[in-house]
């Protein structure tokens, strides 16, 4: 029998990692103990508010700025703590922005191939492959000002992605775009990343741009990351009620908890983990809430899954394209509460109206 020892298998570095990250601005900490790891052919989206320290993170990972404490990673090897410091450019990173910083007196060509090294033909060849994949063969001499915003914006891909970076960092690459090209160029750009099996990480402050492109999104809110996990994990289970809000509008009820159990005019929920006399918000969201067509009036009765119905009159409808957003004043203390609707939905206003909230659809969070 065969008893030699076998080799154990250690899963690859991350290609990007960050550890305890920090910036102070005039003693203020603009970006505080972020952590983030990153594999090759990945997205990560760093997610938040503006001024919350995304962009300050990313001039920190690509060299332009120093950190006050914590090192960066590429690969494994150390490129970057307080005392040791790779230039810049011996990185091996890419940048996008949302200025797409094409130089106008280049022909996209000469753009394309400005980061390149190597023989002329070698260039060239890598130019048109790239080009190619961004069907933009047919631009090769023509000048920035004679694309559109969006072929501007392949173009600035594909500058980035000549060199072939290891890592590609990318500031609100397409704030900047029209609404009717935004997701097809997001998506031809997703699909090269991955292609050229690029870590990349992405900086944005919409929500759903992150849930369409990342892998991981990392919640940033403060300096602070807050959450990090799948785009369904960070949204199905926020860390708070700042989480929930972020991705959609939420609705909130007060409540104290009695026996792990919270009293609301929409029956009991669960409070697990929270000690009797804690004081907590309901937190849910619009979509969640069902609206009983089939109550007509009648007074509240109990459901197996979605508790207590309360009655509300609807303050006010509007219809945003795909769904209807309506405005409820409700019964039991005149606030408002906001329900919407798949396709178009415009009751009266004035209209009673009997609400139900279900109870795996809703969050629990200290007040």
């Amino acid at each position: 029998m065969n008893t030699s020892a076998q080799p154990l298998q250690t899963a690859p570095a991350p290609r990007l990692e960050i550890r305890n990250i920090r910036r102070f601005f005039d003693g203020r900490p603009v970006v505080d103990s972020v952590s983030l790891t990153i594999q090759a052919g990945k997205v990560t989206c760093l997610l938040g508010p503006s001024g919350c320290g995304k962009s300050t993170t990313l001039r920190i990972i690509a060299g332009v700025e120093m950190q006050d404490a914590g090192e960066i990673y590429v690969d494994g090897n150390l490129i970057c703590d307080t005392v040791f410091r790779v230039p810049p450019e011996r990185r091996e990173i890419g940048l996008m922005f949302q200025d797409f910083a094409l130089f106008p007196h280049l022909c996209v060509a000469d753009n394309v191939a400005f980061g390149l090294k190597g023989p002329k033909d070698q260039k060239r060849a890598r130019v048109e492959e790239l080009l190619a994949k961004v069907s933009l063969s047919q631009y090769i001499d023509e000048f920035p000002h004679q694309l559109s915003g969006g072929e501007q914006q392949r173009v600035a891909l594909a500058r980035a992605l000549a060199p072939r970076p290891r890592i590609m960092l990318m500031d609100e690459p397409f704030s900047g775009l029209d609404n009717r090209l935004r997701d097809g160029i997001r998506d031809e750009t997703l699909s090269l990343l991955k292609e050229e099996d690029t870590a990349v990480l992405l900086v944005t402050h919409e929500p759903e741009e992150a849930m369409r492109m990342a892998d991981e999104i990392a919640l940033m809110r403060g300096g602070k990351i807050v959450q990090q996990g799948a785009p369904y994990n960070v949204y199905t289970r926020p860390a708070d009620k700042a989480a929930v809000g972020f991705f959609s509008d939420l609705n909130a009820l007060d409540g104290t908890v009695n026996g792990a159990l919270v009293d609301t005019p929409f029956g009991q929920f669960l409070a697990p983990g929270h000690p009797d006399g804690t004081e907590v918000e309901l937190v849910f969201r619009p979509q969640h809430v069902r609206i009983d067509f089939d109550r007509n009036g009648t007074g509240p009765l109990p459901t197996a899954t979605d508790g207590v119905a309360a009655r509300g009159t609807v303050a006010r409808a509007r219809f945003l394209g795909h769904e209807s957003l309506v405005e409820f004043k409700m019964d039991f203390d005149g606030s408002i509460l906001k329900a919407t609707v798949p396709n178009v939905f415009l009751p009266e206003t004035g209209r009673a109206m009997w609400l139900t909230v279900p109870r795996r659809r809703c969050f629990i969070f200290p007040k």
